[in-house]
């Protein structure tokens, strides 16, 4: 039998509610891995350097560690907008650092 290494990650699991017409501030989420699953409405994302993008129920995209999401926001001026969002992280790792103002 082979013996591997193992090293210890945290998983945390966040249900993360957007009001109508809210958005987030920009922001990082360390080297913590992030994956977002719309469970309600649909969601605007911006990754640095990439498309913007339009997420609907049912849909989802990653983060990968290092990344600076800019912007975030339900698309509804009406509904609210709902995502589970998973992050995969080093014990002790900060999950979310908004940009200075």
């Amino acid at each position: 039998m082979h013996s591997h290494p193992c090293e210890v990650v945290h998983v945390h699991l966040y249900a993360d509610n957007f009001p109508p017409n809210a958005r987030t501030v920009p922001h990082r989420h360390g080297q913590a891995f992030a994956y977002a699953y719309v469970l309600e409405g649909s969601v605007r994302s911006t990754l640095e350097g990439q498309p913007t993008a339009t997420y609907h129920q049912g849909e989802d995209w990653v983060e990968p560690p290092g990344a600076h999401h800019v912007q975030a926001e339900n698309t509804s001026t009406t509904k609210p907008a709902k995502l589970l969002v998973v992050f995969i992280a080093n014990p002790g790792d900060a999950l979310k650092t908004d940009d200075p103002k």
